[in-house]
């Protein structure tokens, strides 16, 4: 797996890539575990989580949006999660612009998700061919199995 981590930029494109779409602020880094759980793949795994925010700079959300606007265009596929201890009104907004492209998503859904009833019946209106799963290592291995479907 190629790991890149904004603001950090890729090269050159040459294999399949996921974006990580899902909570990033007040909730754990599950960006790191979807890390490890798909490590052994041969995924480019776009990660919008950094390290160290430069919450100080008046231009880092700009910066930072702008590195999400593109990489989520350049991603062969992306991944959804929602975690329980937010709402995330922008990834919302992300599976919802997503869910009307033919890119290949995958949606998890932690079973304590306040809005997991309207995730599951959107995407399964919009989206039916989306099955949402209730944990990252479900999650994963959906990833892995569509890896197999390209090789």
């Amino acid at each position: 797996m190629i790991y890149i981590e904004s603001p950090e930029e890729l090269e050159l494109l040459t294999g399949p890539s996921i974006f990580l779409a899902g909570g990033i602020t007040g909730c754990p880094d599950w960006q790191q575990e979807t890390r490890q759980l798909l490590s052994d793949t041969s995924l480019i795994l776009f990660n919008p989580r950094r390290a160290d925010f430069p919450i100080h700079d008046p231009t880092a959300a700009q910066k930072q949006i702008t590195w999400e606007y593109e990489h989520l265009r350049i991603a062969s596929t992306i991944l959804f999660w929602f975690p329980k201890e937010t709402l995330c009104p922008i990834v919302l907004y992300e599976l919802g612009a997503w869910s009307m492209a033919d890119k290949s998503i995958f949606v998890g859904v932690h079973p304590e998700y306040q809005r997991h009833q309207d995730v599951e019946i959107q995407t399964g209106l919009i989206r039916p061919d989306v099955e949402i799963v209730y944990s990252l290592m479900d999650l994963a291995e959906q990833v892995a199995n569509y890896l197999e479907t390209l090789s």
